[in-house]
């Protein structure tokens, strides 16, 4: 097991003994009562940091693709509606998720929704808090860090720079798991894409299966069921791994990006434990909600309340 993935289980186990408190919107982790600067003090402060720092890692969560106009996962929003309408009439779901975890009477019905959630996220441009991150990372040693299975991240970086720890969209594995392959899943989507029209239904012949079992693929994310925790799994996890390993006695700087309180075990807890750990690490993190800072590294980062694209888009400014 990798340095980070051990971080990972360890905050998973935490997370498990203290549910309630985290389903609570709350931490088990004792927290810092330092009153936070004022908010132009803070961008300053974030300007700043990326300047001085050696290097940067970012973890970049579910809010930073929402800042961006990718807001359909939880909620019926305006975008929700624009890519999931046809769904959202004949079912009644109220956000993206809701259709990925609903019982469909077929198959066919449901690689219609997922052709489509999938389409949705392969083929969107580039959004701008991702764009803007390419420019205040501009001429820095980087690395990122995320959980966002929407293809934003290696949109923008080289993959070599990337690791998606909970998976990918753009591919599929065997829903039994039968083998530690996982295969190309944009074409296969295009051709249900196609296939569908202005319908929610595809034709049998296009649900995709395992081309060693024949059982029906998956996307290869964490969340749906068997997720395939295999090579291509652990390469993720080794990525961020050597990439911290390699960089553990510089000055590090480790920018949490949207956060929420479901998974703060897979970037916002093993943060916060490496910025206690390493001598010369420093912590940023940008939520437009909660501005958790642990009491034992409040000497060593801070939290800006706010919307990541506009703290993005300030802190460039100052830079």
């Amino acid at each position: 097991m990798s340095c980070y993935e051990d971080l990972v289980m360890k905050t998973q186990m935490n997370y498990s003994r203290h549910y309630n408190l985290y389903a609570g919107g709350l931490t088990a982790v004792p927290l810092s009562a330092k009153k936070p600067l004022p908010y132009n003090e803070q961008i300053e402060a974030f300007a700043k940091a990326v300047k001085e720092a050696d290097c940067v890692v970012i973890g970049g969560a579910s809010g930073l693709s929402a800042a961006g106009g990718g807001d359909f996962y939880y909620e019926p929003t305006e975008s929700f509606y624009k890519h999931f309408g046809k769904f959202a009439k004949k079912y009644g779901f109220r956000g993206a998720f809701e259709g990925s975890f609903y019982r469909y009477n077929r198959p066919e019905d449901k690689w219609a929704y997922l052709s489509t959630f999938l389409s949705t996220t392969q083929n969107a441009p580039v959004r701008k808090p991702y764009a803007d991150l390419k420019k205040l990372l501009d001429g820095k040693d980087y690395f990122i860090l995320t959980t966002n299975q929407d293809t934003q991240a290696v949109k923008v970086f080289p993959e070599d720079r990337v690791a998606e720890i909970q998976g990918d969209h753009r591919y599929f594995q065997c829903s039994r798991c039968c083998t530690d392959d996982t295969w190309d899943a944009v074409e296969p989507v295009k051709a249900m894409i196609e296939a569908q029209g202005e319908g929610t239904s595809i034709p049998t012949e296009l649900i995709p299966r395992c081309p060693h079992c024949g059982a029906e693929a998956f996307p290869w994310v964490r969340g749906y069921g068997n997720f395939l925790q295999g090579k291509k799994y652990e390469a993720e996890y080794e990525k961020i791994s050597d990439y911290v390993q390699r960089h553990k006695d510089k000055k590090i700087l480790f920018v949490e990006l949207g956060v929420g309180r479901m998974t703060p075990m897979f970037i916002q807890e093993p943060f916060w434990e490496l910025t206690k750990i390493l001598p010369d690490a420093g912590y940023i993190s940008v939520n437009d909600k909660y501005d958790f800072v642990p009491k034992d590294i409040e000497e060593k980062g801070m939290a800006i309340v706010g919307n990541i694209q506009t703290v993005l888009e300030d802190v460039l400014k100052k830079m």
